[in-house]
C-alpha cells in the first residue's frame, strides 16, 4: 500500500473528510481491519486566505510547495490538495517533488466522462467559478461544457464556503440558497452539478436536489485510494 500524502487545513473542516473517506476506502476494498496509510501536512488556512484575498498565488505556492516537500520526505509516495482552489498552483506543486501529484480534475473528469454527461453546472469559490485552472483543465482534458451562476449568485456561494462552511458553520438558509441556484443552472441546460469547493458537501446533499452531484472531495479521494493499492 502506497502511502498518501495530504495537504490539508483548506479547510481543516473538509481535511476531516478527506482523511474518513480515504480510510473507507481502503477498508471497502480490503477488508477486515486494514486502513490507509496517510501522511497530512495541514496549513494555517488563515495565511492562504489572505494571499488569495490580495492575488498573492505565488505566495500561496510557496506555502504548498513546502507543505509538499515535507510530505515526500516523510516517506509519501503521492501528493494531493485537499481543496479545488489551491488547484490554481498544482502545476508549481507538482513542480517541487518527484511524486505523483493526483490532480483533483482528473479524478472528477474521467468519473463524469464514465457517466456520459457532457454538460454540467460548477459551484465552488469566485475563483473557482471564474479562473481557468480548473474549469478550464476540464474543459480542455475532458472536453465537459462547464456553466457557472450569474455574477451575484457567485458572490451568493463564495460567501457562503468562506463565512460558514469553513467554519464549520451549516445553516439550512444557505442550503435553500444552494438549491436554487442549482435549480437555475439546471434550467439552463446542466445535466449534472460539480460541487466543485471541498466544503461544498457538507451543505448540499444528492437528496437536496434533482439534478446528480459530482462530489469533488469523495472521487478525489477514490482515485487515491486506487492509486495506493494499485
Amino acid at each position: 500500500m502506497k502511502v498518501i500524502g495530504l495537504i490539508g487545513g483548506m479547510s481543516w473542516e473538509s481535511s476531516l473528510e478527506y482523511y474518513r473517506l480515504i480510510n473507507e476506502g481502503v477498508k471497502q476494498r480490503l477488508g477486515g481491519l486494514h486502513s490507509a496509510r496517510v501522511l497530512m501536512m495541514s496549513v494555517d488556512f488563515h495565511e492562504i486566505e489572505v494571499l488569495q484575498a490580495c492575488g498573492d498565488w505565488d505566495g500561496s505556492a510557496r506555502i504548498l510547495c513546502q507543505a509538499a516537500r515535507d510530505l515526500e520526505k516523510g516517506g509519501a509516495q503521492m501528493v494531493l490538495i485537499c481543496t479545488n482552489t489551491m488547484h490554481k498552483v498544482a502545476s508549481q506543486v507538482q513542480s517541487a517533488v518527484t511524486i505523483p501529484l493526483i490532480h483533483i480534475g482528473d479524478a472528477v473528469g474521467q468519473n463524469i466522462n464514465s457517466r456520459g454527461v457532457k454538460k454540467v453546472g460548477l459551484l465552488g469559490t469566485k475563483f473557482t467559478m471564474e479562473q481557468a485552472f480548473l474549469k478550464g483543465y476540464l474543459q480542455d482534458k475532458y472536453h465537459l461544457d462547464i456553466i457557472i451562476p450569474d455574477e451575484d449568485s457567485r458572490q451568493v456561494v463564495h460567501d457562503i464556503i468562506y463565512k460558514e462552511l469553513c467554519l464549520g458553520d451549516i445553516k439550512p438558509e444557505s442550503r435553500n440558497a444552494y438549491v436554487k441556484i442549482i435549480e437555475e443552472m439546471g434550467r439552463q441546460g446542466a445535466r449534472g452539478i460539480i460541487l466543485g469547493c471541498t466544503e461544498i458537501p457538507l451543505l448540499v446533499r444528492p437528496e437536496d436536489v434533482s439534478l446528480p452531484l459530482f462530489d469533488t472531495t469523495a472521487m478525489h479521494c477514490e482515485k487515491a485510494v486506487e492509486f495506493s493499492l494499485k
